[in-house]
């Protein structure tokens, strides 16, 4: 499945603009500051339903603007996906017609790998940036896995609000048994396709990052704070660490505190990379993904990459493009129109020109 065609209104820089996007590769060029980026984030929108660049959605609407919308269509099999932000109101989504809560599932929308300078948080930043990613990607792997965050968060919330009763002596601590059980066979649920999930991407991520030229060995590690084989030895760790809890107020232990570490030559990114090693370990990670995603679902995301190029030599170059001619839908932003590799590999060429005009030139 990829997206066939793209219709904005009113979103970041585009008044208006319509595209119909060929599979394979789409390099969009122009100079910098036009909208290239712009592109991939109306994409990713459509698909998973926010931004990879801001949190802020009202950031997405067009100044002097109330009202943004992005639209998308698939194909072979045909959905047509709409996202509409309004300022102060929450966002709308429609699938095929029909007013949606939340955005489309992966039955009905390409799944997607997006890297982005934007998104180096995923190396360097806190630890929740990483667990919340990794779990979108159990998500997008196993869609039956979706709800395991939501499930676990929603009982951790329970727990610590009857925290806070206890404390100001509302109620007893016996009361927090059943929370203790909750919060345990949820929690023990997420850290098992944590575990799968880094099971099977940890091979995919040291190929990527020896390909790319990281230092050797190219490690990609799940961190679990706890040691608990069992949901009820999850659970007997919570009542341990309850005096703990009770003096803070909230949950000290427990899956919502688990890391995911990336290293390269024996040294953790986040700590000890250089601001270029770290952009090459997010590039080994969402490909490892990407390959994953492809694997295990049988058809590849689609693949955004977003001045990915001047990362790499023209030997690594040559290397990202072999390795997404294998399948899928990508879209590949740069400023430099004659990078190497880029004429031969490219189904189609979109020019985003100064004043935000589009013109798409498909292969012969």
């Amino acid at each position: 499945m990829h997206v066939a065609s793209l219709t904005l209104r009113n979103f970041r820089s585009y008044e208006r603009a319509e595209l119909d996007l060929p599979p394979g590769i789409t390099v969009v060029q122009g100079p910098v500051g036009v909208g290239k980026t712009n592109l991939l984030e109306a994409l990713h929108l459509g698909c998973l339903g926010r931004s990879f660049r801001t949190s802020r959605e009202g950031d997405l609407i067009r100044r002097g603007e109330r009202v943004a919308r992005v639209t998308l269509s698939t194909a072979p099999e045909l959905h047509v996906i709409e996202a509409g932000i309004e300022r102060g109101r929450p966002k709308v989504f429609r699938v095929d017609g029909v007013r949606a809560e939340r955005a489309p599932d992966s039955e009905t929308r390409p799944l997607v790998c997006v890297f982005a300078p934007d998104r180096l948080e995923l190396v360097k930043g806190p630890a929740g940036v990483r667990r919340a990613h990794l779990d979108d990607v159990i998500g997008g792997l196993w869609p039956a896995a979706r709800a395991a965050r939501r499930f676990y968060l929603r009982a951790l919330a329970q727990r610590n609000a009857l925290l806070g009763r206890v404390r100001a002596g509302a109620t007893g601590q016996d009361s927090l048994a059943g929370w203790n059980r909750e919060v345990a066979r949820h929690g023990f649920d997420l850290m098992e396709r944590r575990r799968k999930a880094i099971d099977q991407l940890a091979p995919r991520f040291q190929a990527q990052a020896a390909a790319l030229g990281l230092p050797e060995p190219g490690e990609l590690a799940y961190r679990p704070r706890s040691r608990a084989e069992t949901a009820e030895q999850l659970e007997q760790e919570l009542a341990e660490h309850l005096s703990s809890d009770l003096d803070r107020g909230f949950t000290t232990h427990g899956p919502h505190r688990d890391e995911l570490r990336l290293s390269a030559g024996g040294e953790e990114l986040r700590r000890f990379g250089s601001q270029g090693q770290q952009r090459l370990g997010l590039l080994s990670l969402l490909l490892a993904e990407w390959q994953l995603l492809r694997d295990e679902r049988g058809r590849p995301p689609l693949l955004l990459l977003d001045d990915v190029l001047s990362e790499l030599d023209p030997t690594r170059r040559a290397d990202l493009l072999a390795l997404v001619e294998t399948g899928g839908q990508t879209l590949i932003t740069t400023a430099d129109p004659g990078a190497a590799g880029l004429a031969a590999s490219a189904a189609a060429r979109l020019e985003v020109s100064p004043d935000g005009a589009l013109a798409m030139e498909r292969a012969a």
